[in-house]
């Protein structure tokens, strides 16, 4: 067996653990746009801090969406589908929070998207700490609610061909192919 050197993402034959490394790619990014505050307020603008802000920007304004867009129009719609009883009573509580603190992360982002772009292009050194701290402390509300009910729920109600479902939309979502023989 060979170890490798680099950690590796799952195939979407496992939706599930495919959103769950999203969001720790998410987690990753959002470090980095910690770090990179304090970069700036240290080091000031530099090439560094301009490479660090194009990475974070390419995840948020690509990848993050398409993690929405999985949930909201795939993941979501298919477990309202398939709940019953305590299941259904506990995702209807949950599912207007979700949508909202969707809309709360796409605003917040927007604040931090041109921070980021002023600083890629090398017009600025300033990040809001406050504005990074308010997406981080959305975000980590809202993947906790995520990891510790919605995905244990999917994974307990899902069939196998309802997986094959989600993982085959998000495939589609970002113009992939499903794996052969799936």
């Amino acid at each position: 067996m060979m170890n490798s050197l680099f950690e590796t993402a799952p195939g979407f034959d496992q939706p599930i653990a495919v959103l769950k490394h999203c969001h720790d790619r998410i987690r990753k990014q959002i470090r980095t746009m910690q770090n990179l505050a304090a970069h700036l307020s240290r080091d000031g603008q530099n090439l560094d801090a301009q490479q660090a802000a194009n990475a974070v920007l390419r995840y948020f304004n690509h990848a993050a969406h398409q993690h929405h867009e999985d949930e909201e129009h795939d993941l979501l719609p298919m477990l309202q589908a398939v709940a019953a009883g305590e299941d259904a009573s506990v995702l209807n509580a949950l599912l207007p929070g979700i949508m909202e603190e969707h809309r709360q992360m796409d605003a917040a982002w927007l604040i931090l998207d041109k921070q980021l772009k002023e600083i890629a292009s090398g017009a600025s050194s300033s990040l809001s700490g406050e504005d990074v701290n308010r997406f981080a402390d959305l975000y980590a509300t809202h993947m906790d609610k995520e990891e510790t009910q919605i995905a244990p729920m999917a994974k307990r109600l899902f069939s196998a061909a309802q997986m094959k479902q989600l993982g085959d939309a998000m495939c589609a979502r970002r113009g992939i192919a499903p794996a052969a023989g799936e």
